[in-house]
């Protein structure tokens, strides 16, 4: 199982008696398919609608391209790709989600960006990602808010760097 990144960890408030209060983990959730997956909010920068993505030759099968942001090169991972799920057409709802990883701002195609949720990190259930292959390295864990699933996502691995 994917060690969790210090990324998705809760804040915890210790009170003047010592008890600790979990102030809960703020995500951005998004759609790919029909599943709901979020990242920590902290790393995300902003939300941008799709725009021309110029290819790139020779690059891993998971980049998009790269696109122009304010004068920036941003590369765009397709998640849904990275991860192994298959590829549906674009809409007007598919965003581009640009998250720091490290000091590495990097593009994420989602189908749709939903909203915005606290969870509580003992709603995050860590133990229950996929089986050990390849691709749950990529998974935090699993939060649940009133019996709605949202899967959380290593960021660090996805875009490929050291942890």
């Amino acid at each position: 199982m994917a060690k969790e990144s210090a990324a998705n960890a809760s804040p915890v408030t210790t009170t003047d008696d010592g008890s600790e209060i979990d102030e809960g983990l703020q995500i951005v959730a998004f759609k790919l398919r029909d599943e709901e997956y979020g990242v920590n909010i902290f790393q995300v920068q902003e939300i941008r609608n799709l725009v021309d993505i110029t290819r790139v030759p020779f690059s891993v099968n998971y980049i998009k391209g790269v696109i122009n942001l304010r004068g920036s090169i941003l590369p765009v991972i397709d998640l849904k790709k990275r991860l192994g799920l298959e590829q549906t057409p674009y809409t007007d709802d598919t965003r581009i989600v640009t998250v720091m990883v490290g000091d590495l701002p990097v593009g994420m195609l989602v189908d749709a960006v939903t909203e915005v949720l606290t969870i509580h990190s003992k709603l995050v259930d860590p133990k229950k990602t996929v089986d050990k292959n390849d691709v749950s390295k990529f998974l935090s864990g699993i939060g649940n808010i009133d019996g709605r699933l949202v899967i959380m996502l290593n960021l660090e691995e996805i875009v490929g760097l050291p942890g």
